[in-house]
């Protein structure tokens, strides 16, 4: 008995001490969702369900590189604390499990429910071979947690090696299902319709608009509210381009859509090097859709420097969109959830003037800061993070020229020859009273910036060494004025 017993309480200290190493890796976020380990990309399948929100994704369940495609499976009931469970749907047969969407059949009309009140939880992928890809269907009758192929799989097929990432949603003044999916190298969105999730009707083809530089995929077609009109709302359709994305506003007929913003102009969720694939809740118990993104690139995706796990997600978004001049501009804000993670607040209550560098006397690598910048009118200036010697990642504001920018060239790089290709990112950002506003929050490995209230969002991966975790203000000779700041550094989700 006493090595029995002296046995388990040895494993008992083993397991507790792994259980305290997962999510204590070098660059693992602490606040943004990513898997113990292994690869993933692009979000899944996002649907409210019972108090859950079930988050699916692209996932390698067999090592930390991109590869034998299935849908990894989490839930959580507030976007920001995560339960992972087993993968959800696996490869098989050769056929791998990319991109799509699920929905709730609330009446049975797939016919999957096996008795009364039976609402089947349907998922709608790409499958995917070397030579072929194709519409297909799964569902659940246990709330995700089992799933079973639909044996008369697949439910569209068009003969072609790309056509993915269906994206389906319910439109009630037609009563009908509607799936947007991708024609890739054709750089649109195709509209089908379909009463049963069984059998699809082509409706539309949206495009080539705007950014054709890279093959359209992961499209999204949402309705969202207008800023201050929260009656009335818009439609935003979210596409995605080898290594970045793009939107368009307008309406939508149940069989086609129609952009009101002009046809040129290149319209983006996310400005920075690191945000793909963003796919939405539609149905929320708030009734404003949510986006979740993969916070990775495709020029770089697979040299990372993160092990056991590679990539992650980006903070869940509430969107909107507000009328600028002759276009409509998409507006997101992270979730209120996020501010639980708040540890106590430092503020500088007194306006701090920078006429070169102002050193902040707090530090940090995982926290949440909020100022506002009134910046000089002929002054480049903002803040940098991750500082240690002369590595710093930067968050500027160039005033003559209009212009946001993020700026990671003083971040270690040597992992991927790719990787300082994308160092810089920018965007037009007008100040509103003489002020520039900023919530960035920095999380071990990922940076996102919100600024004026949802205007501009840039997200950016950056590896800074341990140490690197200073945090100053800088103007570059005429005086800028940061105002309002809050600092506050955030608790980890997987404590």
């Amino acid at each position: 008995m006493r090595k029995s017993a002296l046995l388990f309480c040895l494993l008992a200290v083993l397991t507790a001490n792994a259980q305290t190493d997962n999510y204590q890796e070098r660059f693992r976020p602490q606040y943004h969702f990513s898997t113990q380990k292994n690869w993933i990309n692009d979000p899944n399948g996002l649907v409210y369900l019972n108090g859950q929100y079930h988050l699916f994704y692209q996932h390698n369940p067999y090592g930390n590189n991109w590869g034998h495609m299935s849908w990894g499976h989490s839930v959580s009931t507030d976007l920001i604390h995560w339960k992972q469970l087993p993968v959800a749907l696996r490869e098989e047969n050769g056929i791998m499990m990319f991109s799509g969407s699920a929905v709730l059949d609330p009446k049975n009309k797939t016919g999957f429910g096996q008795k009364k009140g039976d609402m089947p939880l349907v998922a709608i992928y790409t499958g995917h071979d070397s030579l072929l890809q194709t519409q297909n269907l799964a569902y659940s009758l246990d709330n995700g947690r089992s799933w079973q192929k639909y044996s008369a799989n697949p439910v569209l097929d068009l003969q072609l090696k790309d056509f993915r990432d269906p994206n389906v949603f319910w439109y009630e003044p037609a009563k009908k299902w509607i799936m947007a999916v991708s024609m890739p190298n054709e750089k649109m969105i195709s509209f089908y319709s379909s009463f049963s999730l069984k059998q699809w009707t082509f409706e539309s083809n949206f495009g080539p608009y705007a950014d054709t530089s890279g093959v359209w995929e992961c499209p999204d077609l949402i309705q969202v509210p207008i800023v201050g009109e929260p009656v009335k709302k818009k439609w935003v359709l979210l596409v995605s381009q080898n290594s970045t994305m793009q939107y368009f506003v307008g309406e939508f007929d149940g069989a086609k859509f129609y952009n009101e913003n002009p046809a040129n102009k290149i319209m983006r969720p996310d400005y920075g090097a690191d945000y793909y694939a963003a796919v939405s809740y539609k149905t929320t118990p708030d009734k404003i859709p949510t986006t979740i993104g993969w916070v990775n690139n495709w020029g770089y995706a697979n040299e990372i420097p993160t092990t056991p796990w590679k990539g992650a997600m980006s903070l869940p978004r509430k969107l909107a969109v507000k009328k600028m001049g002759n276009e409509w501009m998409l507006v997101q804000e992270p979730v209120k959830a996020i501010t639980a993670m708040r540890s106590t607040a430092q503020v500088l209550k007194a306006g701090v003037p920078v006429k070169n560098k102002y050193v902040l006397p707090f530090t940090g690598n995982c926290f949440e800061m909020e100022f506002d910048l009134r910046p000089s009118v002929t002054s480049i200036s903002g803040m940098k993070i991750a500082v240690g010697g002369n590595r710093f990642f930067t968050i500027g504001y160039d005033a003559s020229q209009e212009q946001l920018y993020i700026d990671r060239t003083n971040t270690p790089s040597a992992f991927s020859k790719q990787y300082p290709f994308f160092n810089k990112k920018n965007a037009y950002l007008k100040t509103v009273n003489e002020l520039i506003h900023l919530r960035v929050f920095f999380d071990k490995s990922i940076v996102e910036v919100f600024a004026n209230n949802g205007e501009l969002v840039f997200t950016s991966q950056i590896f800074p060494e341990d140490k690197d975790t200073g945090i100053e203000f800088f103007s570059d000779g005429n005086i800028s004025v940061f105002e309002n700041v809050w600092f506050w550094p955030m608790k980890s989700i997987w404590k």
